[in-house]
C-alpha cells in the first residue's frame, strides 16, 4: 500500500505543476452585437480553455478607442475596423493585423423594405442621413462615382450616429449609410420592420473591415499565444457559422441584455457573408488575400486620408502567418 503511495507520488512530482492559462483580453470594437457572436460561442465550448487561455472579452467604446488601448499595451488583443487600425499604423502606431475576419465590406445605404429601395438608381429623389467625418461618408463618393450618382440627385441630412438612426425611423430620411448587420438590426428593433441595404461591396467599392490586431510586441514576445489565440478564434467562427443560433445563445447567456434573441441571430447571419470574397470561397476564415488588403489601403490613400506612402507596402499592416492551416 505504502509502495503503491509512493509510485503515484512519484509520478505526480515527474509530471510538474499545472501550466497555468494565460490570462488574455480581447477588447471589441463596440458594444455587444450580432457580430461578435463566435468569440461568446469559442468561449463557452471551450475552444480557448483547450488552447491554454483564460480568456475575457470586454465591450469597446468604437474602433480607435481599442486601436489606442492595444497599442498601448491595456489589451493583448483587439477586434475592430482593419482600416481604423491602418490609419493609426501609418501615423507611427505600433499595430499590425494577425487576422482579417470581415473581408467584405458592410457598408452600405438602407433603408425600410417597404419603400422598395433596392439599387442605386432608386436612390435618386430620396432623403440620405449621413454622418460626417465618419468611415462610410468618407468612402461614399466613391460610392457616387462608380454608380453614377450625384450629389444633387438625393437629399442630404446630417447628424450623429443616433441622430441618422432616428431619421429613418421617424421619417424624416428614406435611407442612411450603416453596416448592413449593425445599423439595420437597431432599425428593426426600433421598428419591426425589415430593412433592405445596398452593399457597396456590390458595386466595385470594396475594403476590409473587422479583423484581430495586436501590438507588434507581441508578435516578436510571444508569437506563441498569438498562434494559440487565433486557432482558437478560427475554431469558433467556424463553429458559429454552422450554428447561429448557438452562437446566439452563446452571447445572451454571457450578456442577457445583447439584444432582442431573433435581431441578435440575424445580424450574425447578416455577418457570415462577409467573412469571403470571390477569391477566399473554401478556405478557412481570416485567410485574407494580398489583392483584397492591397485595394484597402489604395482606397484609404484615395479617399481616408492616409499617406500615399502606404501604399507601397501594403504588407506592412497584416500578416497571415499565425492562422491554422
Amino acid at each position: 500500500m505504502i509502495r503503491s503511495l509512493l509510485i503515484a507520488l512519484g509520478v505526480l512530482l515527474a509530471a510538474g505543476p499545472a501550466m497555468a492559462a494565460d490570462k488574455v483580453v480581447l477588447m471589441l470594437n463596440w458594444y455587444v452585437y450580432g457580430e461578435h457572436a463566435p468569440f461568446f460561442l469559442g468561449k463557452a465550448k471551450g475552444f480557448y480553455a483547450d488552447q491554454g487561455i483564460d480568456l475575457e472579452i470586454q465591450e469597446g467604446r468604437g474602433s480607435a478607442m481599442t486601436a489606442q488601448a492595444v497599442a498601448a499595451g491595456t489589451v493583448q488583443f483587439g477586434y475592430f475596423d482593419v482600416p481604423t487600425m491602418i490609419k493609426a499604423a501609418a501615423k507611427g502606431a505600433p499595430l499590425v493585423s494577425v487576422g482579417v475576419l470581415l473581408q467584405k465590406s458592410p457598408m452600405s445605404v438602407m433603408g425600410f423594405t417597404d419603400k422598395n429601395i433596392r439599387k442605386p438608381e432608386d436612390i435618386k429623389g430620396k432623403t440620405v442621413a449621413t454622418t460626417p467625418g465618419d468611415s462610410m461618408s468618407q468612402i461614399w463618393p466613391f460610392f457616387l462615382q462608380k454608380t453614377g450618382l450625384k450629389e444633387s440627385d438625393f437629399r442630404t441630412v446630417s447628424g450623429d450616429a443616433q441622430t441618422k438612426l432616428n431619421a429613418v425611423i421617424n421619417g424624416q430620411a428614406d435611407l442612411l449609410l450603416g453596416y448592413s448587420m449593425d445599423q439595420s438590426m437597431k432599425i428593426k428593433d426600433a421598428t419591426g420592420k425589415d430593412v433592405t441595404p445596398i452593399m457597396f461591396a456590390d458595386y466595385g467599392v470594396n475594403m476590409v473591415s473587422s479583423g484581430i490586431v495586436v501590438q507588434k510586441d507581441l508578435v516578436t514576445g510571444n508569437p506563441d499565444l498569438i498562434r494559440r489565440f487565433m486557432a482558437a478564434t478560427t475554431q469558433s467562427v467556424e463553429a458559429a457559422e454552422k450554428a447561429p443560433a448557438d452562437a446566439t445563445a452563446a452571447v445572451l447567456a454571457a450578456l442577457p441584455k445583447a439584444g432582442k434573441p431573433d435581431t441578435l441571430q440575424e445580424g450574425f447571419e447578416r455577418t457570415i457573408p462577409l467573412y469571403r470574397t470571390e477569391e477566399t470561397q473554401g478556405k478557412r476564415p481570416f485567410q485574407v488575400t494580398d489583392a483584397n488588403m492591397a485595394e484597402t489601403v489604395k482606397l484609404l490613400v484615395e479617399y481616408g486620408g492616409v499617406d500615399a506612402d502606404a501604399a507601397k507596402d501594403p504588407k506592412a499592416f497584416y500578416t497571415n502567418d499565425f492562422l491554422p492551416k
